[in-house]
């Protein structure tokens, strides 16, 4: 056993004894250890090592630093290896020479460069070989090329569990009976060839020869090569403090002391690449699925999981299914649309609004105290038609339908996932252990005794810590959630005042014929400014949450990257859920149901009277919030999301045009570009969901919307496509299984549509009220029709009220017209003169009844559907589950049967050894 060890140096001839353990330096580059012998005490006496030895165990000795080698860019614009040729960049390191800083903190660039030296060196010590160049544009940057050998990437393949190839997938599949059509739509497999299926397995280095290895070269993918360096990059130490050990890629870039780290593109997205060793993946995903002519093909979603890796494929590949699904509800709106169109025309309500022997003759009730005045009905007849194109019969079929395509949506992507886990190896990802944060094991400063291996580990916080923890964060997100709502309460403060504005500068006198007043009244200048103003709002929360959202999630400190990307997303659609829906909300539920009648309105505050819908109801309000809203979004986040890398890198190019003579190699092409952002596709998906949200909770009042939706949609997968593929460096491939915690999410969702659309057809459309007149109040014993009709239905539905009821602090300061005694206003309230004057009538209870079990029959229909439609379609289809199954018997056949009659065998040869010799053991003859 090693006690101790000695270092002497020839030319010294000095002896340093070292105990077992202590760390010491060794300031000698490994080419200038010459004339070092080592000497190692055995307890017996000293042993001389080789020259070869001493370099070896050089590198392993805790504080010696390993240099990086340096090389020249050998002017291969194109080349991805390392100056001999041979050696594949897996990742590249970005710093700026401390040396070349025109500053005066010469204190902090030292620390830096230790630093980095350090955590360089580690690298090199974890196996993994550098190589260092400068840049060709600018001096001051070194770029530092990594290379993970063959050794390195079979052990830590194996430590993250990654499957990989056993042997060619030998099932049979059956060709679908739409290949045909889909052929049509598929990009060309002469130009992008199909990838080959295989059985795979978690990589194991001792069952080797089990694997499907044709070419060590091409056995590790480039993305899963830069995953496996990524991986040891966010794991090497670069420092302790306080016995705390501070290491990781991350920490490094957030403090300066690397400006980028990011794996190669493989080529320029305008033309291939000259190298002949080089695939040009990137020309062919441009060239095939970024370019805008590709808008209407299917995407080849094979080829962008093994590029960017499964991360990135699942999202396209949810995106993708969600457009294609939306087909069949954008055509089922549009249907729905063109016959409220038709009808618009046979709307016999609408018809007396315009009607001026019926319209024309009613005068309603001041909508506000003092400033408002007397107004004709028929002002609101263009608003009227409007809504008849919205408000029809074809609406509750829509929104019955959509219930239902919800369902199928969500029941077919688990399918279509499900087959996508185990084509892209994910099927187990998350049952195997998940690696730990970086940022979660630099704080495990706390000891516990696990109660399941009895066994202590290290944690970053107590159990009163964690709790303590929680409460912050739990407390923290209540209270910006109410920040927003007071934010909302804001907006309809504004709409409750601006009104009394509108209602002076627009005046809605009865004697008024300007043209503008039949499409520009009080309440669609007050609707179309809040709507406006509140998307402004919106989008200024929007920056404000997003931070306020990543700082709690890292305050809370999730433990692996999955945990903390779940509790991120469901903080920040939290956030986003009552910032873009609240105003809908208000407008859908709350506008005009709590108003009163004019003799004893309802005020907000004490003061604000509160807003009172159109004769037709708030539908057609809700549907012009929606309209601005999510235009306004999808405008928004394209400038935001395109517009901005496109202006960055167009800047960077022209800074550099004077230098553009000069032949530059690609990983300098690659810093140029946009970093992808730490959340990568966080905010794509947050984006859709919300999106989704818009199409599926409040489509009964805009049915338009999955058609909207579908030419946005169609834009978003090309405009992400080409801002990936072209504007930003590539990301660094991760595995995923699923879409996350937007699954539940869209799931909610899907639940909370079908109540939020009944209550619309219930309580802002007026569908039912139509209904209950229709088929009671048009005839006896409550009307005086002889058979079913919408007539007189305008005149039903308005209230009357005695001007002389006003109260003073409510009554109109414009006189009143001619022998004008009574206004009409919108309730079912007895007239005045009865004995129960101005409380609601019988056919507002009618109304109401019918209002609740409209809510109940169809809530309760399309549930029953939904779950219907949920059990009859399994989550995963039978191909998938033979695929799996013969997956299994080959890895247990392959990689452990196998083992085992190897042993058995051996064991066999062992026995019939032993039962050879004449032993006392053998059994004697009879």
């Amino acid at each position: 056993m090693i006690t101790r060890f000695g270092l002497w140096v020839s030319s010294v001839a000095t002896q340093s004894n070292f105990s077992r353990g202590q760390r010491f330096l060794v300031s000698q580059r490994r080419s200038a250890v010459v004339g070092v012998v080592l000497c190692v005490w055995e307890g017996q006496g000293w042993l001389q090592l080789s020259p070869h030895s001493v370099l070896l165990l050089l590198q392993h000795l805790p504080g010696s630093l390993q240099t990086v080698a340096t090389a020249d860019f050998d002017n291969k614009p194109d080349s991805l290896f390392f100056s001999d040729g041979q050696r594949r960049i897996d990742f590249v390191l970005v710093y700026e020479d401390e040396s070349k800083k025109m500053t005066h903190k010469r204190s902090d660039h030292k620390k830096q460069k230790r630093k980095r030296q350090v955590y360089e060196s580690n690298l090199i010590n974890n196996g993994l070989q550098l190589e260092a160049t400068r840049s060709v544009l600018d001096e001051k940057l070194i770029f530092v090329k990594v290379h993970a050998p063959w050794e390195v990437l079979c052990t830590y393949a194996e430590v993250m569990h990654i499957k990989l190839p056993l042997q060619p997938n030998d099932l049979k599949t059956r060709d679908s009976a739409f290949n045909w059509f889909s052929r049509l739509l598929r990009v060309d497999e002469n130009i992008i060839k199909p990838e080959q299926e295989f059985f795979t397995a978690p990589f194991e280095k001792e069952h080797l020869s089990n694997f499907y290895i044709q070419d060590k070269d091409t056995f590790f993918n480039p993305a899963t090569r830069s995953r496996i360096v990524h991986f040891i990059l966010s794991r090497v130490e670069y420092a302790t403090k306080n016995n705390v050990k501070k290491f990781g890629i991350n920490k490094l870039l957030d403090a300066g002391i690397y400006k980028a780290a990011f794996p190669l593109h493989d080529s320029s997205f305008r033309h291939p690449s000259t190298d002949p060793d080089c695939p040009s993946e990137r020309y062919l995903l441009y060239k095939e699925w970024a370019h805008p002519k590709n808008i209407f093909k299917l995407q080849p979603l094979d080829f962008i999981r093994r590029y960017y890796g499964e991360k990135i494929g699942i999202y396209f590949a949810w995106l993708g299914f969600y457009t294609n699904m939306l087909t069949v509800a954008a055509v089922v709106g549009v249907g729905c649309f063109l016959y409220g169109c038709l009808a618009k025309d046979n709307c016999t309500w609408s018809q007396e609004v315009c009607d001026p022997n019926i319209g024309g003759n009613i005068i309603m009730c001041p909508q506000c105290d003092k400033a408002c005045t007397y107004w004709n009905l028929t002002i609101t007849c263009e608003s009227s038609k409007k809504l008849c194109i919205f408000d029809s019969f074809g609406t509750l079929v829509f929104a019955v339908f959509m219930g239902i395509w919800v369902t199928l949506f969500l029941e077919f992507w688990k399918r279509r996932q499900a087959e996508l886990e185990y084509e892209w190896d994910t099927v187990e990802y998350l049952e195997q252990e998940e690696q730990i944060r970086p940022e979660y094991e630099a704080q495990c400063t706390h000891v516990i005794m696990n109660e399941i291996t009895q066994q202590k580990e290290h944690v970053p916080y107590t159990a009163c810590g964690k709790c303590m923890r929680m409460t912050f964060c739990t407390s923290a997100v209540l209270f910006w959630i109410l920040l927003i709502i007071a934010s909302v309460v804001g907006v309809i403060v504004y709409r409750l005042s601006v009104f009394l504005v509108f209602s002076a500068l627009l005046s809605q006198h009865i004697t008024e014929t300007q043209a503008i007043h039949k499409y520009l009244t009080p309440q669609t200048a007050t609707s179309v400014t809040a709507s406006v103003i509140s998307f402004i709002v919106i989008m200024i929360l929007n920056i404000i949450y997003e931070k306020v959202a990543i700082m709690i999630t890292d305050f809370e400190l999730p433990r692996t990257q999955t945990d903390y990307e779940n509790s991120l997303t469901t903080k920040m659609f939290l956030f986003q859920f009552v910032n873009y829906y609240s105003s809908c909300f208000y407008i859908a539920f709350f506008k005009g149901k709590f108003v009163g009648y004019p003799g004893n309105p309802v005020y907000w505050l004490g003061k604000y009277r509160n807003e009172e819908c159109d004769p037709g109801g708030c539908l057609l309000e809700l549907t012009t919030q929606l309209a601005i809203i999510v235009g306004g979004k999808a405008i928004w986040n394209n400038i935001q999301e395109v517009l901005l890398p496109w202006v960055k890198n167009l800047i960077g190019r022209y800074c550099a045009a004077a230098r553009s003579e000069k032949i530059v190699p690609r990983w300098e092409h690659d810093y140029h570009l946009q970093p992808i952002g730490k959340l990568g596709l966080f905010y794509e998906y947050l984006e859709m969901v919300i999106q989704f949200g818009f199409v599926t909770l409040f489509v009964a009042s805009f049915p338009l919307a999955p058609l909207l939706a579908i030419i946005n949609n169609m834009l978003e997968i090309r405009l992400d496509a080409w801002k990936m593929t072209t504007q930003f460096r590539r990301i660094v491939p991760q595995k995923a299984q699923d879409i996350g915690a937007w699954q539940p999410i869209m799931q909610g969702i899907a639940i909370l549509a079908v109540v939020t659309n009944a209550m619309i057809i219930a309580f802002t459309s007026d569908m039912i009220p139509r209904l209950v007149y229709y088929w009671s109040f048009s005839v006896p014993p409550y009307g005086n029709h002889s058979t079913y009709t919408m007539k007189g239905y305008i005149n039903n539905t308005l209230s009357v009220f005695n001007i002389s009821d006003f109260k003073n602090e409510s009554k109109p300061s414009a006189p009143q017209v001619g022998n004008q005694t009574t206004c009409r206003y919108r309730d079912f309230r007895y007239p005045p003169g009865h004995q129960h004057q101005y409380e609601h009538n019988i056919y507002y209870w009618h109304v109401i009844a019918a209002k609740l079990a409209f809510i109940i029959v169809m809530e309760h229909v399309i549930y029953f559907v939904k779950f219907i439609i949920s059990y009859a379609i399994p989550d995963v289809s039978q191909k998938t589950k033979s695929k799996v199954k013969r997956e299994k018997y080959l890895t247990q056949k392959l990689l452990h049967e196998n083992d085992l009659k190897v042993v058995t065998k051996s064991m066999g040869k062992i026995a019939g050894k032993i039962f050879r010799v004449d032993s006392p053991f053998r059994p004697k003859a009879e």
